[in-house]
């Protein structure tokens, strides 16, 4: 009887590890909220709300990217600092609508590339390469 009790103990200690966990809602609104709009809808809202545009530059199989989107954009202090004070973006320059037009604009030559402009689309600041959560935050906080 015993043997039974722990083989089904053993059971639901396995099923317990093997069953999808669902994200807590607090844990997807961690990080950087990057907006799903056109850079002219970006400019707009720059505008309207007195905001700087932050851009993420990347494409898909950017491995510095996919660190930055994976630590860097998720640490509690960059993202109360960039949601605050811009606009965030985050433009796969291979796939979508506005990333060849950015690429073109900005000279995007390597990834990532963040890059900081003002609702007239002029470059205010730019960064080439993986920056770590307290680089990001110099970086946005170097911006005059």
């Amino acid at each position: 009887m015993k043997k039974i009790i722990g083989i089904a103990l053993i059971a639901l200690v396995a099923m317990a590890f093997t069953l999808p966990r669902e994200k807590s809602k607090k844990q997807d609104e961690v990080g950087i909220r990057f907006k799903g709009i056109s850079l002219e809808k970006a400019k707009k809202s720059a505008l309207d709300n007195d905001k700087l545009i932050f851009i993420d530059a990347h494409t898909s199989w950017c491995g510095p990217c996919k660190r930055m989107a994976a630590t860097s954009f998720k640490d509690e202090a960059v993202a109360e600092l960039f949601n605050e004070q811009f606009i965030n973006l985050k433009i796969d320059c291979e796939k979508d609508v506005d990333g060849p037009e950015i690429s073109r604009l900005y000279k995007i030559r390597a990834y990532p590339t963040l890059i900081v402009i003002d609702s007239e689309g002029k470059l205010i600041k730019e960064h080439v390469g993986f920056m770590n959560a307290d680089q990001l935050i110099a970086f946005a906080n170097s911006i005059e």
